[in-house]
């Protein structure tokens, strides 16, 4: 018999990520919060507020810097008076390319570079890695020489996986060395949602890795808002603009989540 979420089963011990003040991985699923900022005053701008709202964690898109034009030393400079800005919020690094709906379509070496320097200076409390890039072990080595934690991401942008393909890509990203697993898929009915929370909680049985799992737009926010029930660990929720089709404005998703975990 296929196992429910209220299924008494001897799944793995959970090994929350921890940063800063945010433990992703236990208890009530996370906020993060998405900055969009296409220009450092913007950037600043949008921090400001986001600060003000206090998510668990802010995730920076620096791939929609400059248009995605932005140099490695103009992104490290932006990055700097960002930490700043934040006041201790922790800050995940993500550099999303074209291939993952993102702003800007690095190879693989300017991809890998940038995240490096990113990581050199000290910018990022969490890095996301995009696993089907070339240089993605090195990374997860490089952040982890840095104590930088690591979430493995993966997008679908095209549809929704077979739960076993969903389940075997985010297992890999932990054989890869990634300390929280994601994946983002695009349903096309509401089967595709029961896809992906099947996925998850699969999943979860047999990994103690935080997961990250939602299904993108209007028919996936359930996902995005009941996925803890079935082992995510986090969710993106909207201080302005969002960053993926689907994020929820964070007032209302973090009642929404109060009604669904209560004792979180």
């Amino acid at each position: 018999m296929t196992p429910t979420p209220t299924d008494p089963v001897d799944a793995p011990r959970r090994a929350p990520v921890a940063v800063r003040g945010a433990a992703i991985g236990a208890g009530r699923p996370v906020v993060i919060v998405p900055l969009t900022g296409r220009t450092p005053a913007a950037l600043l701008d949008q921090a400001r507020a986001v600060v003000a709202a206090a998510p668990d964690v802010v995730e920076w898109r620096v791939d929609l810097l400059a248009d995605g034009r932005a140099t490695t030393v103009e992104a490290v400079r932006a990055g700097r008076a960002l930490v700043a800005a934040l006041d201790g919020l922790p800050l995940l690094v993500t550099v999303r390319t074209a291939a993952e709906g993102g702003g800007g379509d690095p190879d693989d070496a300017a991809y890998e570079s940038l995240l490096v320097a990113l990581l050199d200076a000290g910018i990022a409390d969490l890095l996301d890695v995009e696993v089907a890039r070339g240089p993605a072990a090195r990374l997860v080595a490089a952040a982890h020489a840095a104590g930088v934690p690591v979430v493995g991401s993966s997008h679908d942008f095209a549809g929704t996986p077979p739960q076993d393909a969903i389940v075997d890509r985010l297992l890999g990203m932990a054989d890869l060395g990634a300390d929280v697993l994601k994946i983002a898929v695009t349903p096309h009915d509401p089967g595709d949602v029961l896809t992906l929370l099947s996925a998850t909680w699969a999943t979860a049985q047999r990994t103690g890795r935080p997961l990250i799992t939602m299904a993108m737009g209007g028919l996936g926010v359930a996902s995005r808002i009941a996925g803890g029930t079935f082992g995510s660990a986090a969710t993106f929720g909207t201080v302005g603009d969002a960053s993926a089709p689907g994020q929820v404005e964070l007032g209302a998703l973090r009642a929404a989540l109060a009604l669904v975990h209560p004792a979180g």
